[in-house]
């Protein structure tokens, strides 16, 4: 599993896996429930494989945090951020990255990652493969991963309209004219 084909939305709870991708849209199937539904393009959807978390020293790709997790917990499900003590989450967040930058990461954001690996696991998803271009050395030697496949979307994002035109029963994308 590909952590940039996971997306949490605003607005949404739980997190969804990518389908496919619509004209008005992206498809999505939602990891609560199994059920299918488009996420519009004005939509603020972000791809799991792109969020981080601060710490003192340097940005920590999620992807670490939850194989940390993972680690920690033997592959079983972490805490119940629903029954759990404020106190609790934040010495489990502790153990799981010690040097997580207290000031910047808020009880919220450890609530959602907790939760997001509740999710990930009961679904069992934390197979997720973290990409050499996620460590700093290959990021610092400029090596990327030329044998991972590339997802089908890697955010989504507003586009913008285009002209159309029918002529002939085909239709054409036209550019925009340039300012003159």
């Amino acid at each position: 599993m590909n952590l940039k084909e996971i997306f949490a939305v605003t607005g949404q709870s739980g997190l969804f896996q990518f389908v496919s991708q619509g004209r008005a849209g992206i498809i999505v199937e939602s990891l609560l429930d199994k059920r299918r539904s488009t996420i519009p393009p004005a939509a603020k959807a972000s791809s799991l494989a792109d969020v981080v978390i601060f710490t003192e020293a340097e940005e920590m790709p999620l992807a670490k945090v939850l194989q940390a997790i993972k680690d920690l917990q033997n592959a079983a499900p972490a805490l119940d951020v629903k029954k759990s003590a404020e106190a609790e989450l934040k010495d489990f967040f502790a153990k799981v990255v010690p040097t997580y930058d207290r000031e910047r990461v808020h009880f919220s954001d450890i609530k959602k990652i907790v939760a997001w690996y509740n999710l990930l696991q009961v679904n069992n998803l934390l197979d997720f493969e973290v990409s050499a271009q996620d460590s700093p050395a290959s990021e610092a030697a400029g090596v990327a991963d030329k044998s991972a496949p590339k997802p089908a979307v890697s955010h989504v994002q507003a586009a913008a309209p285009r002209a159309t035109s029918k002529a002939a029963g085909a239709t054409k994308i036209m550019a925009p004219r340039k300012a003159q």
